[in-house]
C-alpha cells in the first residue's frame, strides 16, 4: 500500500462481503436459517487482521520440512535469496548456518522425535538483510505403513501409531468461530489430552494459528478438513444412497451441487491456500479434502492435488459415504447401525461414529429443540453407553484393522448435545478417570 499512502494519518478500511450459505463459496457448517448440525452464520472478519511495515526486500514466507529419515531439516524461504539460520532448543543454541538460493537442507543429528507423549519443539530464527522471522519446529514424520499382521496403519516416526480423537467443530457460545481467548482454546486441546485423546479432527474450519501451536506445544495430533462450498446438491438423494450403502461417481457435479466451474476452480484456490498456511504446523497429521457428499466433486483428482503440495502427509480423500475408491484410507462414518469395518487395502479409519447426547440442565443453547444421534436422560446412562460403545465395538475391531477413530465430539454446539463437553465449555459430562483409564486400550 506504500504508493497510496499520505503525509499524515491514513485510513485503512477492509471490508468483507459474505453470502454465507446462498453463495456457492466455502462456508463450513454455518448457514442462515440455522438448526440441527448446521450453526449461526459468521460475517465479516472473524481472524486476526494485522498491517506490517516491510523492507523492499523481505521474507515473504519460509516452508520447514523435518525429515528424521535423514537426519535433517528443510527450510525455503521466499522473498529472499540468501541469509542465515539459526536454530535453538530453548535458551541453548544448537546450530547457525548460512543459506542461498532461498534453501538449505541443514543437519540436524541430535534432537528428540516429536510425538503426541513427548512434544518436543526447537525455535528457529532466519535472518535475511533487514529482515528476521522467528518460527519453531519439530522432528516428526507422518505416513502409513503395514503392521506384523499385513494392516495397514497410520505410522507416527516410522512406527503404527492409533490416532484415537474427537471431532471439533470450533465453534464457541461466547464467540462463535471466533475463540473468546487463548485461555478457551487451550481449554478444549487440554482437555483433550486430559482425557486421553491423541487428536482432533477440526471439522470443516480453519482456526487462527495460536490454536495450531498449542497442539504443537501441548501434543495433540490435528486432521484438517478443507471448507466445504458448492449450493444447489441433491440432498434427500445423496443422503438416502449413502444411508444404504450406496455409491455414486463424484463427476456427477449437479447432484453434488457442484455444476459451477467457477465455484470448483475456488475450490483448488483455497485448498491450495489452506496447505499453504498449514503446512509448517507440527502436529498436522492428515487432510481431509472433502466431508461425506458436502460439495464433494473429483475427489482422486483432489488427492491428487493436495499430493502434490504436500507429500508429507497422508490423505483422506473422502471422509464418509462416497469413496471413489482412491487415496489411503477407506474412510466410515457410522453412527445407526453395527460398527463393522470390513477389509481393504487401505488403512481403515472410522472417522466419524457415536453422537450420544445428553442434555446438562443448565447448560442448554435451545430450550425447544435439540440434536444427537443417541439421547439418553442422565449423565451416568450417557457415559456407560460411551464406554459399553468402545469396549464392545471399537476396540475389539483394532486387532481386525482399524486404524483411527473419532468420537464425535468434544463440545456441544447449539441444537447439538453430543459433545463430551457443554457448548459453554462448564461441564464435563463423563468421568476423567475413567475415559482416560478406557483411552488407554486404544492403542495397537
Amino acid at each position: 500500500i506504500t504508493d497510496y499512502l499520505k503525509d499524515g494519518e491514513n485510513t485503512l478500511s477492509v471490508t468483507v462481503t459474505d453470502p454465507s450459505d446462498t453463495g456457492n463459496q466455502s462456508k463450513g457448517k454455518q448457514k442462515l436459517k440455522r438448526g440441527g448440525i448446521f450453526y449461526t452464520p459468521q460475517s465479516g472478519i472473524w481472524q486476526t487482521v494485522w498491517l506490517e511495515s516491510v523492507a523492499k526486500e523481505y521474507i515473504k514466507s519460509i516452508k520447514i520440512t523435518p525429515d528424521i529419515d535423514s537426519n535433517s531439516v528443510h527450510i525455503a524461504v521466499s522473498g529472499i535469496e540468501s541469509g542465515e539460520i539459526t536454530i535453538f532448543d530453548g535458551d541453548k543454541l544448537m546450530l547457525k548456518t548460512a543459506f542461498s538460493g532461498g534453501k538449505a537442507s541443514i543437519p540436524f543429528a541430535d534432537y528428540t522425535l516429536w510425538s503426541p507423549e513427548q512434544p518436543k519443539l526447537y525455535d528457529m530464527q532466519v535472518t535475511a538483510g533487514e529482515d528476521t522471522v522467528k518460527s519453531y519446529f519439530g522432528m516428526r514424520k507422518f505416513g502409513l505403513m503395514l503392521d506384523t499382521s499385513g494392516y495397514m496403519r497410520l505410522a507416527l516416526n516410522n512406527q503404527p501409531y492409533f490416532h484415537n480423537g474427537l471431532l471439533d467443530q470450533g465453534y464457541f457460545s461466547d464467540g462463535l468461530y471466533t475463540p473468546p481467548s487463548d485461555e478457551a482454546m487451550v481449554f478444549d486441546i487440554q482437555t483433550t489430552k486430559d482425557m486421553g485423546f491423541n487428536m482432533l479432527r477440526k471439522h470443516i474450519k480453519i482456526e487462527p494459528l495460536r490454536w495450531y501451536y498449542h497442539c504443537d506445544r501441548l501434543g495433540v495430533l490435528v486432521w484438517q478438513d478443507m471448507i466445504n462450498g458448492g449450493d444447489g446438491a441433491n440432498n434427500l438423494l445423496l443422503g438416502a444412497t449413502a444411508f444404504v450403502g450406496g455409491k455414486i461417481n463424484d463427476s456427477r457435479y449437479s447432484l453434488f451441487g457442484r455444476s459451477d466451474a467457477k465455484g470448483r476452480e475456488e475450490y483448488y484456490i483455497d485448498t491450495k491456500r489452506t496447505v499453504e498456511l498449514l503446512y509448517n504446523t507440527v502436529s498436522l497429521a492428515l487432510w481431509v479434502p472433502f466431508n461425506e457428499s458436502w460439495g464433494q466433486f473429483d475427489a482422486i483428482k483432489a488427492y491428487d492435488f493436495v499430493k502434490e503440495l504436500d507429500n508429507t502427509r497422508p490423505i483422506d480423500h473422502a471422509s464418509g459415504w462416497f469413496d471413489q475408491g482412491g487415496g489411503d484410507f477407506k474412510s466410515l462414518h457410522i453412527y445407526f447401525r453395527p460398527i463393522t469395518i470390513g477389509k481393504d487395502d487401505r488403512a481403515i479409519i472410522l472417522s466419524e461414529f457415536g453422537g450420544f447426547s445428553v442434555k446438562v440442565e443448565g447448560h442448554i443453547y435451545n430450550l425447544k429443540r435439540s440434536f444427537g444421534y443417541r439421547k439418553f436422560k442422565s449423565l451416568e446412562s450417557f457415559e456407560n453407553a460411551y464406554h459399553k460403545l468402545y469396549e464392545q465395538s471399537v476396540i475389539p475391531n483394532i486387532k481386525q484393522g482399524l486404524a483411527a477413530t473419532v468420537y464425535t465430539q468434544i463440545t456441544d454446539v447449539e441444537d447439538e448435545i453430543n459433545g463430551l463437553i457443554t457448548y459453554d465449555r462448564a461441564v464435563i459430562k463423563v468421568d476423567l478417570d475413567r475415559i482416560r483409564e478406557l483411552n488407554k486400550k486404544l492403542t495397537l
